[in-house]
């Protein structure tokens, strides 16, 4: 299943620098790591903002709720999760 994800960062503004780059090391590797598995299939950042629109590949509703909670930016974020299905005048076979 295909799932456009929105993901709005928002870190405390009191929180130390060294934890904050700490967090978003863990975040980088995490995410790069399910790019590789082929789960996390298009990742793009919102232009002005710490904000980014994602599209993930996962088997079940499940699946993508264990991988978003386990972002270690997932407390300090806002997301918009929205199911896609391919449409019928797509022109790329990939789209499923």
């Amino acid at each position: 299943m295909l799932f456009q994800v929105q993901m709005t960062v928002k870190l405390p503004t009191d929180m130390p620098s060294n934890q904050a780059a700490e967090i978003k090391a863990k975040e980088k590797a995490y995410s790069q790591e399910l790019q590789h598995a082929g789960k996390w299939r298009h990742l793009w950042r919102v232009a002005g903002s710490y904000e980014n629109v994602s599209v993930f590949d996962v088997e079940d509703n499940a699946e993508l709720q264990e991988i978003i909670s386990g972002l270690p930016l997932f407390p300090y974020m806002e997301i918009n999760v929205k199911p896609l299905c391919r449409h019928p005048s797509s022109v790329h076979d990939g789209d499923a």
